[in-house]
């Protein structure tokens, strides 16, 4: 009789046993599905290990044992390395294997007979580029076989410097060496210009994974790359999974990009797993942007990242001229956009030219500010904004929990013109249609996007130059080319600011600087209109003097100062529940187990366990999501280990109300 460990999708911290019948059909292997009974249900799970004898720790009568009721794959879906990798994200992530396995592999029962992705032909391969010095330099620097060495590279370069060239030429070199090739990129929107791109470059050796593929297909596509017909694997976050056989380079395009992180469990984020690949495999691992995120930002600064500056625009344009609006000087009462936005846009139709209106539809309208001197409350504690509470009439901190009454004058100058501010974007794209009657509009955010496909039609439209005016969210705000733009116009920079956040300065000076670089790619002329209330805000400032260094410089500094990270490491704990008084008390009890784990740490680890702090119980910024109430702690030290040995003990050991659900997030993005 032989055994196998059972991996299943539960929210249970534990593999499961079975007994392997010996009239099965297609013969068990480790990495193939398996089909069990559980309880009542019929699962599907992975093979993770068979073996001929019992485990002595089984924990129940081996008279119980049920036997396995079929084998669901042929061959196996996931690899001995991806197997150490899920084992290694278990325990970092603090997640079930079998989350993480089935979030892994696809979901199909059988091979779709349509393509996932078709080719009209096999693209030659292109002679008539001319690659830059610098460009040149970073390839041969990226795919030189350095053993030993750093093996960490960020390509970083303003917007249109070409760093997609350099990307493709050196996954060219890696696939001469019969290696493959992951290469991922932000979710929305960029996806299809750059499939495009590498399609033509390598033809049907390319596969592709990504959201809006049918379970079928996506195991169609997993086929394909683990019997080595396709060596260049592109797609989302979740490809960084992909099974390549002899794997030789890792990508990730727009590396700042926020949609690198689940936000469901697993909590994983795909720069993380990427970095645990290419150190075991020993391959080079390949980033890019033209905003590094502050903690790749502060790796290149110490040297664990690899630097390769591309300085020159290349498609002859230049860097555009970037005019800021400052709106406290303006009576803007039921507008949003200014007098000299409106003319400059006019401008650019008549010039049969085109313009994109970026809007940031998170924000939050209630924030204390000065209205004279530009004053904002923020914690005395955490360096972030305060959020007003109306029922309570307090000002209060989502980090801490420290609150204050709102002062009647402003803190700083004295005036009593202070006030809430912030306006919302419902009305934008009507003011836009009544001021330009005749110009051609076109919406892209989640709201107007009703259909599959449908974003990639607006793109391509917009680019053949088939609209006049684009209104869109951060899915426009990066990484696309559109050769008749000329005016790119923010429409309130600082929304984002105001989010109880401390990468707030960070993610606007990003987005500012990458909505930016749309314009003027393509010729000299390009402008970019910065509406804002504060124009002196060191990330708006900064962005629009083009001050990279500076805000770098300047955020690090500030984090160094409030032990943020990168110079911490932080686990955030939320409690959600349909019952307000369950997600509170659960947060609060939480607190407490935490607080007690800490100290019988402390008494075994002092030295290493002092640092740590635990933050909050305090309702979520965005408290009430999808009719669950949401509490949250944040833990924080210098040591992630002792952070997860902290919650692990909390999430694994302590028993709670069942209609309160704990979300674990190691290295948080989001604290909303």
């Amino acid at each position: 009789m032989k055994y196998a460990q059972i991996a299943l999708n539960v929210p249970l911290n534990q593999t499961f046993t079975y007994s392997i019948p010996a009239d099965l059909k297609i013969l068990p292997e480790v990495g193939k599905r398996a089909e069990v009974k559980f309880g009542n249900r019929k699962l599907n799970g992975i093979v993770l290990d068979i073996f001929d004898n019992l485990p002595k720790d089984l924990g129940f009568d081996e008279s119980k044992l049920r036997p396995l009721t079929k084998i669901v794959d042929e061959k196996p879906l996931l690899t001995p390395e991806l197997i150490t990798l899920s084992k290694w994200m278990s325990s970092y992530y603090l997640c079930p294997i079998g989350e993480i396995v089935n979030s892994i592999i696809p979901s199909g029962k059988r091979e779709s007979t349509n393509a996932a992705f078709s080719f009209i032909e096999e693209f030659p391969e292109n002679k008539n580029i001319t690659l830059s010095d610098e460009q040149t330099k970073a390839i041969d620097s990226i795919t030189l076989d350095n053993s030993g060495k750093n093996k960490f590279h960020y390509l970083y370069g303003s917007t249109g410097t070409g760093k997609t060239e350099v990307f493709l030429t050196v996954a060219e070199r890696i696939l001469k060496k019969g290696k493959g090739i992951i290469y991922l990129v932000p979710e929305i929107g960029l996806t299809p210009q750059v499939i495009e791109a590498v399609t033509m470059r390598f033809g049907s050796t390319v596969a592709v994974l990504h959201s809006g593929l049918t379970p079928s297909q996506k195991l169609s596509e997993w086929n394909r790359i683990l019997s080595r017909e396709a060596r260049i694997v592109i797609g989302a976050r979740s490809a960084v999974f992909a099974p390549v056989p002899d794997l030789g380079l890792i990508i990730i395009d727009e590396e700042h990009d926020g949609s690198y992180k689940s936000n469901n469990s697993p909590r994983y984020h795909a720069r993380q797993v990427a970095m645990y690949r290419c150190t075991k495999l020993q391959i080079p691992l390949l980033m890019g942007s033209a905003t590094p995120s502050v903690e790749s930002w502060n790796s290149i600064s110490n040297g664990q990242f690899e630097c390769h500056k591309l300085t020159k625009r290349l498609a002859g344009g230049q860097a555009p001229l970037i005019k800021t609006i400052d709106l406290t000087q303006l009576n803007l009462t039921g507008r949003c956009i200014s007098e000299e936005l409106e003319n400059a846009i006019q401008k650019t139709i008549d010039e049969k030219k085109q313009a994109i209106l970026f809007l940031n539809r998170r924000g939050f309208n209630h924030f204390f500010r000065c209205q004279y001197c530009g004053f904002e409350l923020k914690c005395k504690n955490c360096s972030v904004p305060l959020t007003y509470h109306k029922t309570l009439n307090r000002l209060k901190c989502h980090y801490c929990g420290w609150s204050i009454e709102p002062p009647t004058s402003c803190p700083q100058c004295g005036s009593y013109d202070v006030g809430y501010s912030g306006f919302g974007t419902e009305f934008i794209e009507s003011e836009v249609s009544a001021k330009f009657p005749n110009a051609r509009i076109c919406r892209v955010d989640t709201d107007s996007l009703t259909k599959k496909g449908e974003l990639e039609e607006k793109l391509s439209a917009f680019k053949k130059g088939e609209y006049d005016i684009m209104l869109g969210t951060q899915m426009i705000a990066k990484g696309l080319n559109f050769p008749n733009l000329k005016l790119v116009g923010i429409i309130l920079a600082d929304t984002g600011l105001h989010l109880p956040d401390f990468r707030a300065a960070e993610k606007t000076f990003a987005l500012i600087t990458q909505v930016a670089g749309r314009a003027g790619r393509y010729f000299p002329d390009g402008v970019v209109y910065v509406q804002t209330y504060n124009p002196k805000a060191e990330s708006i400032y900064y962005a629009c003097h083009s001050k990279v260094n500076e805000f770098y410089s300047s955020e690090i500094s500030s984090r160094k100062l409030l032990e943020f990270p990168p110079f911490s490491r932080l686990v955030r704990l939320v409690f959600r529940s349909p019952n307000l008084n369950d997600a509170k008390a659960t947060a609060k009890n939480a607190k407490q187990i935490l607080k007690e784990t800490l100290t019988e740490y402390k008494k075994k680890f002092s030295k290493e366990a002092e640092d740590v702090e635990i933050m909050g119980e305090s309702e979520c910024p965005l408290q009430k999501v999808s009719a669950n109430y949401r509490y949250q702690i944040i833990l924080k030290s210098k040591n992630i280990n002792i952070l997860q040995t902290i919650v692990s003990h909390l999430v694994y050991d302590y028993t709670h109300p069942q209609n309160v659900y704990i979300e674990v997030d190691i290295d948080p993005q989001n604290l909303l």
